[in-house]
């Protein structure tokens, strides 16, 4: 069973960084892609970036210019920093992995990180 565990999450002041982290283990195919999702309370969960092997990135409208995706393929891990957080960055930071081989193709989440960003 592939399992993600997050890392990274806190509270900072409006203006500071964090990096989150998150490990995928026990899992084969090497065609996959990794994102960070969020959600705040009393919201829809939304994609805040994604990158996938090939080094492939998208990036939401909102954080563009201050959120910063990569991959460790060789760690199986994806950061995110997030660099002049804003309260409205405050929401719960989850992991997703997408697997697109015959033998592993879905989709498997991390249980999730707090960010909360104070003014």
């Amino acid at each position: 069973q592939v399992q993600l565990v997050e890392s990274g999450g806190g509270s900072v002041q409006a203006g500071g960084s964090l990096r989150l982290s998150c490990v995928a283990s026990i899992f084969t195919c090497r065609n996959y892609a990794m994102s960070w999702f969020r959600q705040a309370p009393g919201k829809e969960r939304e994609l805040v970036s994604s990158i996938g092997v090939s080094g492939t990135t998208n990036v939401a409208d909102s954080v563009k210019g201050r959120f910063t995706i990569s991959l460790d393929n060789a760690k199986n891990t994806v950061y995110l920093r997030m660099n002049s957080l804003k309260p409205e960055d405050t929401a719960m930071y989850y992991c997703k992995l997408a697997t697109y081989c015959s033998y592993d193709y879905g989709a498997y989440w991390g249980q999730g990180t707090q960010v909360t960003v104070s003014s």
